[in-house]
């Protein structure tokens, strides 16, 4: 039975101030936990796909991947994590409404069990690369049913959507494979809701689906190799919700995949879950930097904020609701009012608990926010305002392993070009910022503001890294180095290399 109570209050501690804040905690126990709980609920001809997009840490998606989980990709990044972390491309399928084609390539060169095809146009326009390559790839057609789920969190099929193909077109489509002869169209993929708390829910969505593949296939002409009956078993987040009891499902489902598996005794049969394997193994940890209160309510403000966790923040919600929240440095201090808890963001919105009873708080105490393991991190705008990403941590065996660092400012430059509007000259000290940030990039380390009489060698620079430095100056300023116009003396001070940056960014 996986562990469902929060992580330990002492051990986010010693983390916290061993590695700062903000911070998000994972726990490898609590994921193999959580892993080996949904395992056991179902029978062991349904094999359990981890969906990356609930968390796609590679360290995480690898403790996953040694307790048995294949993997549910959506993106060529996703698809590199899930390889890193081990798992075999056999046992991987890709998922998306608008697949580009570099994404198709990239399924075909990896060569993973299946993609699942969403449109009638993606089907095409697989068909084509494949016979551009010679392959005959494996395809499965996302359905939309004409039947929805109730009780989901979010219901993602059974009503106009943008993913997969509607049970009406289906029926009426005529002969898959001979439209489209290239593709080895094999399975029949279903996902009607997400957050379901309700197990019965669950096993009706199985028998559903499994009887929809079968009457799909027929009418389609397709080979029934596979059938993913989705998933979205949930967790509770919220006052009054509980976690799904899946102590009966194996028996209800046990008989359905036997008679389904005596009519297709070849066929795989796949689970999708994010949500029920990663959430409980979180804990997002921010330390408080001011209390006050504002018109009779109590504010704590911290160093975190909507941009990692915009769903404890409830954005998206119709009524935000809070997620678990505690007080970890001082467990044993009694509740002593109604907190608004708020991030570093200049938004109202950015408010990660509202009214939660907490003691009184003080400036450097550490908050965790529970079940954060999935759909936080990376399902939140990270780069609003510029602040970044914070750091991820995985417990293992006892000790923690920095998996994620925290963004630095250079972070958010990365990858960005200036672009020098030629109607002034560039500014001195503007020279000088573009110069430290180039220096950064090429000796690794953060650096204080530069004096113009510093020596270029003192900052770490040989002659190789001043090559790299022209090389980041011309990204970084636009301009191009004309090799002739080089001189020894150019590169002798900080002021000396801004007096050529200034002169060459002037150029038109």
């Amino acid at each position: 039975m996986a562990r469902t109570q929060p992580l330990d209050a002492a051990r986010c501690t010693a983390l916290a101030a061993r590695f700062g804040t903000p911070l998000f905690v994972y726990d490898a126990e609590v994921l193999a936990a959580s892993f080996g709980e949904l395992r056991e609920a179902l029978p062991p001809a349904v094999e359990i796909f981890y969906s990356l997009k609930a968390n796609p840490n590679v360290s995480v998606v690898g403790v996953l991947a040694a307790a048995g989980a294949r993997a549910e990709v959506c993106s060529r990044a996703e698809l590199r994590t899930a390889l890193l972390a081990g798992i075999d491309p056999a046992d991987i399928i890709f998922l998306g409404p608008s697949k580009s084609a570099t994404d198709l390539e990239a399924c075909l060169t990896a060569g993973i069990y299946a993609i699942v095809a969403e449109s009638f146009d993606e089907l095409g326009e697989l068909d084509r690369i494949a016979r551009s390559r010679q392959v005959r790839p494996r395809v499965m057609l996302r359905v939309n049913p004409r039947r929805g789920t109730t009780g989901a969190g979010l219901s993602m099929g059974g009503k106009p959507r943008q993913f997969g193909i509607d049970e009406s077109q289906l029926e009426h489509c005529g002969s898959v494979p001979e439209r489209f002869p290239q593709l080895d169209v094999c399975g029949i993929h279903v996902y009607l809701g997400t957050r379901l708390l309700d197990a019965s829910l669950f096993t009706e969505n199985v028998r559903a689906t499994l009887e929809l593949a079968e009457r799909i296939a027929a009418v389609t002409g397709i080979r029934l190799a596979a059938v993913d009956v989705g998933g979205g078993v949930g967790v509770a987040y919220f006052a009054g919700e509980s976690d799904p009891d899946l102590s009966g499902v194996r028996a209800e489902l046990e008989p359905l995949v036997a008679s389904f598996r005596q009519r297709h005794p070849r066929v795989r049969l796949m689970c999708e879950s994010g949500r029920f394997l990663a959430a409980r193994a979180g804990e997002y940890v921010v330390r408080v930097g001011a209390v006050k209160q504002s018109m009779g309510q109590w504010f704590a403000s911290t160093d975190g904020g909507t941009h990692h966790h915009q769903a404890a923040a409830g954005i998206g919600s119709v009524v935000p609701r809070n997620f678990p929240v505690r007080l970890l440095n001082r467990t044993s201090a009694a509740p002593a009012g109604a907190w608004q808890v708020t991030g570093s963001l200049c938004t109202p919105n950015d408010t990660l608990a509202r009214n939660v009873e907490l003691p009184q708080l003080q400036v450097g105490d550490l908050i965790g926010i529970g079940r954060s393991g999935a759909y936080a991190a990376s399902a939140s705008p990270g780069r609003f305002l510029s602040h970044g990403y914070a750091a991820e941590v995985l417990l293992h065996d006892g000790d923690g392993h920095l998996v994620r660092r925290r963004d630095n400012p250079l972070d958010l430059l990365r990858g960005q070009h200036y672009h020098h509007v030629r109607t002034r000259p560039m500014e001195r000290r503007q020279a000088i910022e573009h110069i430290r940030v180039a220096v950064e990039k090429v000796t690794r380390r953060d650096l204080p503001a530069l004096d113009a009489e510093t020596p270029l060698p003192a900052l770490g620079l040989d002659s190789t890294g001043m090559l790299e430095l022209l090389m980041e100056l011309e990204d970084l300023a636009t301009f191009v180095v004309d090799p002739d116009d080089l001189d020894p003396e150019v590169f002798r001070t900080v002021g000396t290399l801004c007096d050529y940056l200034t002169r060459m960014a002037s150029v038109p």
